[in-house]
């Protein structure tokens, strides 16, 4: 089963016109969407436009792949159980958003190999043609590297040092 989510700050109909399209044309009925505000009405995937933290949960624990905007909320819930996940940021020059910090997010957890990434609809689809079976990924682990921790700490006693000076 492959989940289709969006979040719940906008519309993001570039990403489920893509994948409904995808899914009309390969006869794929695994598909279910949580569209958003959409004003696209997807022809081949059953949708709901608003689903609760424990539905959302659900519908990722149930799927073989995540298909998502790259939130952060959607990237975390995938890794920690598990789902591989593929991401579409939106863009702020397509009126999706107000910044493109899902374009960065996208490229950053791209870079450490825990995300699949598509920058555009054409790749979007030539991945999902690639993929020959979505199997769980490794779930991220319950606590945080020490490299995390250390980063953290430095990044707070430089906030510290920044409010009360030297």
């Amino acid at each position: 089963m492959i989940f289709v989510t969006v979040g719940t700050q906008g519309r993001f109909d570039r990403l489920i016109q893509a994948v409904d399209e995808w899914a009309g044309g390969r006869g794929r009925t695994d598909i279910f969407a949580q569209i958003g505000p959409s004003d696209f009405r997807p022809k081949h995937i059953p949708t709901k436009q608003f689903i609760d933290p424990a539905e959302f949960r659900y519908h990722v624990d149930l799927a073989n792949l995540v298909i998502a905007h790259a939130g952060m909320g959607s990237i975390i819930t995938a890794l920690e159980l598990g789902k591989p996940i593929m991401v579409m940021p939106r863009r702020a020059s397509l009126g999706e958003h107000r910044n493109d910090h899902q374009v960065a997010t996208a490229k950053r957890f791209a870079e450490q190999g825990r995300i699949m990434v598509a920058f555009n609809e054409k790749e979007l689809v030539d991945k999902l043609d690639q993929l020959r079976s979505f199997g769980d990924a490794a779930p991220l682990d319950a606590k945080a590297s020490p490299h995390l921790v250390a980063t953290i700490r430095a990044f707070i006693k430089m906030g510290r040092i920044y409010q009360n000076g030297p």
